[in-house]
């Protein structure tokens, strides 16, 4: 139901009490997609054993979320954000590690502008998916490494973590990552327009707050 972007059936199945970190997993993902919910996402997260790297991470996404929709940022958002993940990484299993590693190069990227720091983050993540054969994983490096790239290789890893999305059954991902490839595509590219038609219906029934806004 997750990856279906149930978030509300899914939550309602675990129950209030019921493995909370999946449950603060898909709470911080409904937030984030949906951009509504926060409280329950903290409070979910905040259930959590403080030290485990699970609440370091979401905790850190929380932070860097509300810094990035500019939704009531707080002042140490930006030194949490960065701090959670770096405890992530030294405290979890080389999968953590990689995920962590990939959330800090976003704020890196998209937060301070640093694409000198996220890129050699993003490709020791990269490593890490490739290696262990994790599509899902792989389409969330190569869809912020992208922009990094030349045009022809840039259209080509944006395909590419489209594709790995859609054959996961990744519905909120694959939706976004057909906005996203519309969007560097040329206005006048026949599959632009045909990507913009088959994406914005789920953005809508998925509410998907980020997608919405920018139209």
């Amino acid at each position: 139901m997750q990856l279906l972007g149930e978030w509300d059936a899914a939550l309602a199945v675990l129950g209030p009490d019921a493995e909370p970190e999946l449950r603060a997993e898909i709470a911080v993902d409904r937030w984030f997609f949906r951009i509504e919910g926060h409280e329950e996402a903290e409070k979910a997260v905040a259930a959590l054993d403080p030290a485990s790297p699970t609440a370091h991470l979401l905790g850190a996404r929380l932070a860097y979320s509300r810094l990035l929709f500019r939704r009531e940022p707080r002042a140490d958002d930006r030194a949490v954000a960065e701090a959670g993940y770096r405890a992530a990484a030294e405290s979890g299993d080389e999968k953590t590690r990689a995920w962590a590693e990939y959330h800090w190069a976003v704020l890196l990227d998209n937060i301070d502008e640093d694409p000198a720091g996220a890129i050699p983050l993003y490709e020791t993540a990269l490593e890490v998916a490739t290696k262990s054969g994790d599509g899902y994983f792989e389409s969330y490096i190569i869809r912020h490494l992208a922009p990094h790239k030349e045009p022809a290789e840039r259209i080509a890893m944006l395909r590419r973590s489209l594709n790995l999305r859609a054959a996961l059954g990744a519905r909120p991902q694959t939706v976004a990552a057909q906005a996203l490839l519309a969007d560097n595509l040329p206005e006048d590219d026949p599959e632009r327009a045909e990507l913009l038609e088959v994406s914005r219906p789920g953005a809508e029934e998925l509410r998907i707050g980020w997608l919405l806004s920018e139209d």
